[in-house]
């Protein structure tokens, strides 16, 4: 499973890199602004770093890039959920899908503890339970991109109750959490990497709200 994980981040990374102008344009609004450059930066740095390890665990690598060396927010979240899919791949390692769904339930359940968010509060939570329920019902790569997609686009409906979001009141709505949709091309890049990716990366780039 490490080739699938490395081909993931690499994705990734790519992706990112693509997104960066549309996730910065939402975090302009909703945050700091930085959630673009500290996404791309991270991932960047993790590719690095596994080009100079290539026989380390990818997603163990990842965690630790961006605990260790990314800021903001995203940086010690995205770290606790690369932590635990590095465990969940170590405990199943023939076994891809057990590895994602408990990664992904383990690292969901460790950002809540650590930043109280719930369903709900506009976060990256918003599209990580979508995926971790697709994930538990057995749902194909491209389901639980779905899912976490449609999480993360229906966040442009929510006040935010957590996170900077929750400062700048009613000037978000209508556009989605940078945060939401950056960690749901996570799962687009998986089902690409699985040759099931839905839809084109421009389908779900959308447009700030008033722009």
């Amino acid at each position: 499973m490490s080739t699938e994980a490395r081909a993931v981040l690499s994705a990734f990374a790519r992706t990112a890199r693509t997104a960066h102008p549309a996730l910065t344009a939402l975090d302009q609004i909703s945050g700091d602004g930085d959630f673009g450059d500290n996404l791309t930066d991270g991932l960047d740095r993790v590719t690095a770093a596994l080009a100079a390890r290539p026989d380390e665990p990818p997603f163990a690598v990842a965690a630790a890039v961006f605990l260790d060396e990314v800021g903001g927010t995203s940086g010690p979240l995205l770290g606790l959920l690369f932590q635990e899919l590095a465990r969940a791949h170590a405990a199943h390692p023939d076994d891809g899908q057990n590895a994602w769904r408990t990664g992904i339930r383990e690292g969901l359940a460790a950002i809540q503890r650590v930043g109280e968010a719930e369903p709900g509060d506009r976060t990256l939570v918003d599209a990580l339970a979508p995926a971790r329920d697709a994930l538990e019902a057995g749902a194909t790569p491209r389901g639980v991109a779905e899912a976490a997609l449609a999480g993360a686009h229906a966040t442009a409906a929510l006040r935010a109750r957590r996170g900077r979001a929750s400062y700048v009141g009613e000037r978000a709505v209508g556009s989605p959490d940078p945060g939401a949709l950056g960690i749901a091309l996570l799962f687009w890049c998986r089902a690409g990497v699985t040759g099931e990716a839905p839809g084109e990366l421009a389908d779900h780039l959308p447009e700030p709200a008033g722009r």
